[in-house]
């Protein structure tokens, strides 16, 4: 006799997520290593500005910095996909401290212009790419679980726990200690952090030249669970489980076509990121009250972080493409009025709308990512997101410099309404492409009968 009531499993959530074995074995030092990279950016507008007394220098320098990391972040999400975690990021910690301090050094040196530029290079290109790291580490953690979309949410919480403390961090020590000592912090912390993290063996991902023939295709389908990875991913871990994975293990996360999508709505996430530190940076300079800068940034990324919270607590119904769309929407109608603002108050207020609206499109993205990428290149596919987060960042610092120095007060908060209006129109043109049933139409015909798991 079948049973008549069966116990429901328990609802995803973030209790459930954090007693998963092993879990905090890479969230602490994973939280240590990637606090400094929101300490960066800011620290070199702060210091820059102070050594040359212009914000459009200091914006084009922290920009520098910025496309650097955005063009060499993805090859290390790469190579820690093939060769392994620790091989990528021990050499990278090491260079990026060399790097900063290199920098700290010419700029109190008031080394010419190009020094700065060359030395931000480095500076950018090392950056420990730890929160795609940490994210990988989830993905093997959970193996399939519907736990996977709490963990995008709990990632983008933790990044904006980190936005809300460096930015404060970082301006505290700039403005009460020393106008270098962010950056040499941020260095310090790097260095520690990064070594840490990767002393964490237990939980690395295996690297793809380590996985034989067949295993690799079963490791692809076993990642996903019975919802294995769609599109280019699937496809290729299907072929690799019968006898041909070797484009499983070098195929690029560049592939995907939503990946492509998803790099363009990250774009204009950046530009909200960059536009608004330099432009509340420039306000309150402009008051009178440099202080409050780390202020009004901590309101907007905890803004954020309520958000990221909320979203990873809800039992969503909705589709997460168009998920993504309305929460792009409402990114775009909040950042409209950041220009006209005049007080500090409104502006906490608007940051605080603006930062409740980024984490919605920040959780539907990544989860896009453990539903469209294969797991042997989802540490470069994340990293190609936070990558093009960076470029956007490094593209606004530039532009409201240029604009707060040579337009009006607070021309520099046109910025992020720009990028994102601009992304939007992209998104709502190709959301088709984040969406796979076809795809998983044709995967069942291969595989066979699958069981759906749910993941949103």
């Amino acid at each position: 006799m079948a049973p008549t009531v069966t116990s429901k499993p328990a609802r995803p959530g973030y209790g459930q997520l954090l007693r998963t074995p092993g879990a905090w074995t890479f969230l602490l030092p994973g939280f240590a290593a990637r606090l400094p990279f929101a300490m960066l950016i800011i620290s070199i507008v702060l210091l820059v500005e102070h050594t040359t007394d212009s914000y459009g220098i200091a914006g084009a320098v922290s920009a520098v910095t910025g496309v650097s990391m955005a063009v060499f972040g993805p090859l290390a999400g790469k190579y820690a996909d093939r060769f392994g975690q620790r091989a990528v990021l021990v050499p990278g910690v090491l260079l990026h401290t060399a790097s900063v301090v290199g920098l700290t050094a010419l700029a109190l040196a008031d080394a010419p212009l190009w020094a700065l530029f060359v030395a931000a290079v480095p500076t950018g290109a090392s950056v420990p790419q730890v929160g795609p790291m940490v994210r990988a580490r989830w993905g093997v953690t959970l193996n399939g679980s519907p736990l996977v979309t709490t963990a995008a949410a709990f990632e983008s919480v933790t990044d904006e726990l980190t936005f809300v403390l460096g930015p404060l961090f970082a301006t505290a020590l700039c403005t009460s200690v020393h106008p270098a000592a962010g950056l040499l912090t941020e260095a310090g912390l790097t260095l520690v952090g990064g070594l840490l993290f990767a002393a964490q063996k237990a939980t690395e991902p295996v690297p793809a030249r380590r996985r034989g023939g067949a295993d690799a295709g079963a490791h692809a389908l076993a990642d996903t669970g019975a919802d294995t990875g769609r599109g280019t991913g699937t496809a290729a871990g299907v072929r690799g489980a019968n006898g041909a994975p070797a484009r499983v293990e070098h195929s690029s996360a560049l592939r995907v076509p939503g990946v492509r999508v998803l790099i363009v709505a990250f774009l204009g996430i950046g530009t909200v990121f960059g536009g608004l530190q330099v432009s509340l940076a420039a306000y309150t300079q402009s008051i009178g009250e440099p202080g409050l800068n780390g202020v009004l940034y901590g309101v907007f990324a905890a803004g954020n972080m309520l958000a990221g919270l909320l979203c990873g607590a809800l039992a969503w119904k909705s589709a997460p493409h168009n998920r993504l769309v309305l929460g792009y929407l409402a990114l775009v109608v909040t950042t409209s009025g950041l220009w006209a603002a005049q007080s500090p108050v409104l502006l906490a207020g608007l940051g605080l709308l603006v930062g409740m609206s980024i984490a919605p499109g920040l959780v539907t993205g990544y989860t896009l990512v453990e539903r469209l990428v294969p797991p042997t290149a989802r540490t470069e596919a994340f990293t190609l997101l936070t990558a093009a987060v960076a470029l956007g960042q490094a593209a606004a610092v530039t532009t409201a410099g240029q604009l707060e120095d040579r337009a009006w007060d607070g021309a520099g908060f046109l910025v992020p309404l720009g990028g994102t209006a601009l992304a939007l129109v992209v998104l709502v043109s190709l959301r088709s492409r984040l969406a796979a049933p076809a795809v998983e139409r044709t995967v069942a015909r291969g595989v066979g009968h699958r069981t759906p798991v749910p993941v949103d």
